[in-house]
């Protein structure tokens, strides 16, 4: 009884270490120009068998199970911050990528993995498949805090939020010809749409849901509001899978409709998910750097066959998908070179590659540790480049959002008010105005304003200006009102700096 506390507490000492090192790394990813996701695995590595041996873990079901779990909390997480009026002009282009992009990637990998790997063309096929598509947590997590143009930012979040679909059935597909003798060609394709359309329709139903539940149900603590939503992203992916449809579409589709609905209590969801989303991101990464063999990826023959693959992925197969997908549409070639470089390869690609693995298909250990390496490859060479080719490309942006947050005030919680935090920019057509001539409605007050630092206390006669951030108290049937208002842009400012920017 006695050694079984002792091993429970060493457990819980060691989580604790590993979760605290992670987090500590994040720090070291930004200085060092390493995507974090690299370093998590590292960190798994480190304490794995093939390591320190402090953890030994082999299980291809625990970690596809694991992996899954931590995809649903990191797209729902994403798709929540994705805002559909930035994703709406590029959702054509977007899912043109995530369908056709990810076939033409898959081919041209295929082609390569045929003389390259050495084996049969439906196991290069397989290989083509499961790093054909992007991956929304490496994505999501690379770009964020980056001023890439929103254009772009939006094409390749929606563009890794719904391409895992034709990734999981082109591997699915592939799977299915190397272990059933007999395989229905025109069943799978009408799988292919059904599992899109279901995925989209359930993605869609549960998202209003949520949103209305969310909004109608008056729950005891806020604290339960962010675990509410949680619970419906789980529900859209379970419900999803059980109709044999994409429960990771579905996911992402209703995190989207919950994200741009009106949530009371929308900033204890948005940063509840935010530390939740690390924490997945964290567990994944370290759970796959556990599971891989050190011993077996870092050999010679595995790391040139890996290397050529990702350089063909890389410089070759994504660049082509790129160009042909999005020929027609109204992105430049710069922009075009740029969406080709940012599809980074991450969590989704190496939980595929244990799909073979659970299937006993024959040279599934070298798939996996290929798909491995090249993933890796992936993370660091795109990875660390995207600011650098953005800024060589000039496609950055000025930090022209000033996004508005409510700040649920939790002794108030049942009086149905909420306090918002609006940052002004020098295009805001409230600059120069005074809080006397300012047309807020009579349940709506500015507290207090944050200037170069300081706070101000407001009265009558102060001055709008722009860098000001306000705190308005505001009644939530308001909400909308006083939104509209603190939105308002100057057109002569918006003149100026678009050709400032021309």
């Amino acid at each position: 009884m006695i050694q079984e506390i002792l091993e429970s507490n060493q457990f819980i000492m060691l989580m604790a270490l590993l979760l605290i090192v992670s987090i500590i790394v994040t720090k070291f990813s930004s200085r060092l120009g390493v995507p974090s996701l690299v370093l998590f695995i590292a960190v798994g590595m480190l304490v794995g068998n093939d390591g320190l041996g402090f953890i030994y873990f082999d299980n291809p079901e625990i970690a596809q199970l694991i992996g899954v779990i931590a995809l649903i909390v990191i797209l729902f997480e994403g798709g929540m911050l994705t805002k559909w009026k930035d994703i709406r002009p590029v959702v054509v282009p977007s899912i043109s990528l995530a369908t056709v992009g990810v076939v033409l990637t898959t081919s041209i990998v295929a082609l390569a993995a045929k003389f390259i790997l050495h084996i049969g063309w439906v196991e290069a096929f397989l290989v083509g498949s499961i790093v054909g598509s992007t991956d929304a947590a490496a994505v999501f997590a690379v770009l964020k805090g980056k001023n890439v143009r929103p254009k772009l930012e939006a094409t390749l979040e929606a563009e890794s939020g719904t391409n895992d679909p034709m990734a999981v059935f082109l591997t699915i597909s592939f799977i299915q010809l190397l272990t059933i003798d007999q395989v229905n060609i025109l069943g799978m394709i009408g799988s292919f749409f059904w599992q899109m359309g279901a995925g989209l329709a359930v993605g869609f139903g549960i998202g209003y849901l949520a949103s209305f539940s969310l909004n109608r149900i008056n729950l005891d603590s806020s604290g339960l509001y962010p675990l509410f939503a949680l619970g419906f992203a789980f529900l859209s992916y379970s419900s999803s899978s059980l109709l044999q449809a994409s429960g990771l579409l579905a996911v992402y589709v209703t995190a989207v409709v919950i994200g741009n609905a009106e949530l009371a209590y929308r900033y204890s969801i948005l940063r509840f998910h935010e530390g939740f989303g690390w924490m997945a991101q964290i567990l994944m990464f370290i759970i796959l750097g556990l599971f891989v063999s050190p011993t077996e990826v870092f050999t010679w023959p595995v790391m040139m066959d890996g290397l050529l693959i990702a350089l063909v992925l890389i410089f070759i197969a994504r660049p082509v998908a790129t160009l042909l997908s999005l020929s027609g549409f109204s992105f430049t070639m710069k922009e075009k070179y740029f969406l080709s470089w940012a599809g980074l390869r991450g969590a989704v690609p190496i939980v595929l590659a244990i799909f073979p693995m659970l299937a006993g298909i024959q040279n599934s250990q070298l798939i996996f540790n290929v798909v491995f390496f090249t993933v890796l490859t992936s993370a660091l060479v795109q990875g660390s480049s995207i600011t650098r080719i953005a800024e060589r490309f000039k496609l950055v942006s000025d930090k022209l959002g000033n996004p508005i947050h409510s700040l649920e005030l939790i002794s108030i919680g049942k009086a149905n008010v909420e306090m918002i935090e609006f940052d002004v920019t020098e295009r805001n057509i409230i600059v120069g105005q005074t809080l006397e001539n300012m047309e807020l409605p009579d349940r709506a007050l500015i507290n207090a304003i944050i200037r170069d630092g300081d706070v101000i206390t407001p009265y009558g006669q102060t001055e709008i200006k722009a860098g000001d951030t306000l705190y308005i108290l505001v009644a939530r049937k308001n909400k909308k009102e006083v939104k509209k208002l603190l939105e308002a842009i100057n057109e002569e400012k918006e003149e100026e700096h678009e050709k400032s920017r021309a």
